[in-house]
C-alpha cells in the first residue's frame, strides 16, 4: 500500500467532488452486478435441479451484494448530506467512458461468466492484494494519470487503486477537514434530510450527523465491500471467492458448462454512434421490453432522489418505499428481457437492461408535486405494461404493482399534511349483514342472539375456543361442532375477541355489536416458538381486514403467507417469545390503524402505532415503523437483520 497514490483534499468543495465520484462507482458496481444476475439460468434453461440449485444460490449472494451496494450510495449521500452537499446520483451512461474512471475501474454490462466473476473480485480486493481482472476487461496504459496534482482551487478526479483505496482517502479527507476547520463547523447539514433504518431496511444503513458516525459509514462500506480482518466471511470479496471456487468445480466436471444465458455486452436503446463493445436492442419484443424495464429504473431513480430531498419522516418513507418496490418490479421484467433475442443483427444474443440515465434526476422542490408527477408516471407505466411485455406470465402482476404504488402516491399528493394513509374501517362502520362465505374453508353457523363465522385457513388451533368453552366448540366431534346457543352471547363475543388469527368472528344478530371492535391499544405478542399475533385495525397487504386480529407467519414456511397456517410446528421452528426490551417513549397515542405490507421476498413492514409484547406480557417496544423477519433466519428476532437475502427467501 505504500505505492498507491496519496489522495489529496484541501476543500469542503474537494470532498463533495470525491464523494460524488464514490457515489458513481456505487451505482454502477450495483447495476454491473444486477446486469450479470438477471441472465442466470433456470431449469426453464435445461439445468438439472443440483445445477439450478447451485447457480439460485449464486443470484442470491450477487443480488445481496447489489443490495448492499444501495446501502453504500445511501451511506454516500447521508455523507454529502452531513457536510453540506446535495446527494449524487447520476452516473455516465454504460459502457463507461475511457478515462471517467482511474485505469483499473472498468465499469461495463456482462452477462456473468469466468472472466466477469474475475472482475467483480477484482474490483471488490482489499488494498494490497494484487491479483489479474478478467479477461474481457482491457484497462487502459496503466501510466495514464488523471490526478492534475494539488494546490488548484478548481477540484479534479484523482486516482486510487481500488475501491477500498478511494475511501480511505475520503476518511483522511475527513479527518483532516475536522481537525482544521472544526466538527462543528463541517456538519452542517440538515439532519432531517438523512435516511437511516428507520425509513429504510436496507444492511449497515445508518444516518450521518456527526464525525464519528460519518466514519462509522465509511467502515460499514469497506467491511461489507473488501471485509475486515475480524469477519470478511461476508463481505463482497469473498462471497465471490466462494462463488468462484463452486464455477470451477462445475468447469471441472463439464468444460463447456454455462450458468448464464446468451445476453449481449452493454445493450442499448438506439442505434449508437460509435457501435464498438455495444448491442443496439432492436427486435421489437425485445425494444418494448427493454423501453419498460429502463423506464422502470428511471421511476425508481427518481423516487429515491426525492426520499433524500423530503424532510418529513412519513413523506420520505412513501417515497423510499417506492423506490424500493420498483427495484423489485424490476427484476421480473429485467430476467424476462434476457430470453428474448436482441436484434436480428446479432444472432444468438439476447437482450438485456441497459439501465439508461435520464438527463436529469434533480429532486422536485414541491414534495406534493413530486408525489403527483410520480404517480402520473407510475399510471403511464402500468398502462404501458401489457404493450411492452406481450401477455407475458408477470404482466399481471408488474401492472397490479404499479397501479398500488401510483394509488399510495397519488394519496400522499392529496394529503401533504397528514401522509398517514386513511382507509375504510368496517369496523367502526355501519353494521354490515350477518356475513356468509362460499369458501368451503369458512363455516358460517347462526344461533339465536350471535352468529359464529370460522375461517379454517385462519385457525392456528391455540385451542383457547375449545379450551375455553367447550360447550360452545366442541372438540373431537363429528358433523356440528360449533353451538353459538351453548353460552351467553357475550362470553361468546369474549371467545372471538380471544382468538388471535381471526379464525372466529361472533356477530350479534340484533347488530348491536361483535368481536370485532379495535382495540384499545394495539399490541403485537411474539409467540414462543410461533407466529407474530397482532391485534388493531388492520390493513395487510393492501386489504382492509374485517377482524383486528392475525397471527403473522414468522418461520418462513408457511403455505397460507403472510399468515401462519401451523407450519412453525411441523418445521422446528425456534424462537424466543421473550426478546430482549428496546428502551421506547411511550406512544402519545396507542390506536388507530396498522398498515402490515409483505415486502418481496423480504420482511414484514409495518407501520402504526403498536406497542411489541413478549409471551409473558412483557412490552419490548413501542414503535410506529418497523420491520419484522417473516423468513425465520434473522438473528434479530423478532426484526428483520437482511438475512432474508442470504437465504434466498422467497414471497410476495
Amino acid at each position: 500500500m505504500t505505492s498507491e497514490r496519496e489522495i489529496h483534499v484541501q476543500s469542503r468543495e474537494e470532498l463533495i467532488y470525491l464523494l460524488a465520484e464514490a457515489a458513481e462507482i456505487e451505482h454502477g458496481l450495483m447495476c454491473c452486478y444486477l446486469f450479470a444476475a438477471f441472465g442466470l439460468k433456470t431449469q426453464a434453461d435445461g439445468l438439472d435441479k443440483p445445477q439450478a440449485d447451485e447457480i439460485a444460490r449464486w443470484k442470491r449472494a450477487i443480488v445481496g451484494v447489489a443490495i448492499e451496494e444501495m446501502t453504500h450510495l445511501s451511506l454516500v449521500a447521508n455523507l454529502t448530506l452531513a457536510i453540506g452537499g446535495s446527494p449524487h446520483f447520476m452516473r455516465p451512461n454504460f459502457p463507461v467512458a475511457s478515462g471517467y474512471h482511474p485505469s483499473g475501474v472498468v465499469v461495463e454490462l456482462h452477462r456473468f461468466d469466468r472472466a466477469t466473476l474475475d472482475h467483480f473480485i477484482y474490483l471488490e480486493r482489499p488494498e494490497g492484494v494484487e491479483i489479474t481482472d478478467g479477461a474481457a476487461y482491457a484497462h487502459r496504459d496503466e501510466t495514464y494519470v488523471r490526478d492534475m496534482g494539488t494546490g488548484r482551487l478548481m477540484p479534479s478526479a484523482q486516482d486510487y487503486a481500488t475501491v477500498g483505496h478511494l475511501y480511505r482517502g475520503i476518511r483522511q479527507a475527513l479527518d483532516g477537514l475536522c481537525q482544521a476547520r472544526g466538527e462543528d463547523a463541517m456538519f452542517v447539514g440538515d439532519p432531517a434530510l438523512q435516511v437511516g433504518p428507520d425509513l429504510a431496511n436496507l444492511p449497515g444503513l445508518l444516518k450521518v450527523t456527526d464525525r464519528a458516525s460519518a466514519l462509522r459509514a465509511l467502515d460499514v462500506i469497506v467491511e461489507q465491500g473488501e471485509g475486515s480482518p475480524a469477519d470478511s466471511a461476508q463481505s463482497h470479496y469473498q462471497r465471490f471467492l466462494s462463488i468462484r471456487a463452486a464455477y470451477d468445480q462445475f468447469l471441472a466436471q463439464n468444460p463447456g458448462f454455462d450458468p448464464s444465458r446468451p445476453v449481449a455486452s452493454s445493450p442499448v436503446m438506439r442505434n449508437p454512434p460509435s457501435p464498438e463493445g455495444k448491442t443496439f436492442v432492436d427486435e421489437p419484443t425485445a425494444a418494448a421490453t427493454l423501453d419498460l424495464a429502463n423506464a422502470l429504473y428511471g421511476l425508481t431513480l427518481r423516487a429515491l432522489v426525492q426520499a433524500f430531498a423530503e424532510r418529513d419522516p412519513a413523506r420520505k418513507r412513501v417515497f423510499l418505499d417506492t423506490a424500493i418496490e420498483g427495484m423489485f418490479a424490476i427484476s421480473p421484467v429485467a430476467e424476462h428481457l434476457t430470453t428474448l433475442p436482441a436484434s436480428p443483427r446479432a444472432p444468438g444474443l439476447n437482450a438485456g437492461i441497459s439501465f439508461a440515465m435520464l438527463r436529469d434526476v434533480a429532486p422536485i422542490p414541491d414534495g406534493e408535486a413530486a408525489a403527483r408527477v410520480l404517480s402520473e408516471r407510475l399510471r403511464q407505466l402500468a398502462d404501458g405494461v401489457p404493450g411492452a411485455l406481450a401477455n407475458a406470465p408477470i404482466t399481471d402482476h408488474t401492472r397490479a404493482t404499479l397501479i398500488r404504488l401510483a394509488e399510495t402516491l397519488a394519496r400522499l399528493s392529496a394529503t401533504p399534511k397528514s401522509p398517514k394513509l386513511e382507509v375504510p374501517n368496517p369496523m367502526t362502520s355501519k353494521p354490515a349483514p350477518t356475513p356468509t362465505s362460499a369458501d368451503p374453508a369458512v363455516e358460517t353457523v347462526k344461533g339465536r342472539d350471535v352468529t359464529i363465522r370460522f375461517d379454517a385457513k385462519r385457525c392456528i388451533h391455540s385451542r383457547g375456543c375449545v379450551l375455553g368453552h367447550p360447550e360452545v366448540y366442541v372438540p373431537n366431534v363429528v358433523g356440528e361442532w360449533i353451538h353459538p346457543d351453548a353460552a351467553s352471547a357475550e362470553e361468546v363475543i369474549r371467545t372471538g375477541q380471544n382468538c388471535p388469527s381471526g379464525a372466529i368472528q361472533v356477530f350479534r344478530n340484533d347488530r348491536a355489536g361483535s368481536s370485532n371492535e379495535p382495540p384499545i391499544v394495539n399490541t403485537l405478542r411474539v409467540r414462543e416458538n410461533g407466529p407474530l399475533a397482532i391485534e388493531a385495525e388492520l390493513r395487510i397487504a393492501g386489504v382492509a381486514q374485517a377482524t383486528p386480529r392475525a397471527t403473522l407467519c414468522r418461520c418462513g414456511q408457511s403455505q397460507n403467507k403472510p399468515y401462519c397456517d401451523g407450519s412453525h410446528a411441523q418445521a422446528g421452528f425456534v424462537a424466543s417469545g421473550e426478546p430482549v426490551t428496546v428502551a421506547a417513549e411511550a406512544l402519545a397515542v396507542r390506536n388507530g390503524p396498522v398498515d402490515v405490507q409483505p415486502t418481496r421476498n423480504g420482511p414484514l413492514r409495518v407501520a402504526g402505532n403498536l406497542e411489541l409484547v413478549s409471551g409473558t406480557g412483557r412490552t419490548i417496544n413501542r414503535v410506529t415503523e418497523t420491520y419484522l423477519c417473516r423468513c425465520g433466519q434473522s438473528k434479530n428476532k423478532p426484526y428483520c437483520d437482511g438475512s432474508h437475502n442470504a437465504a434466498g427467501f422467497v414471497a410476495g
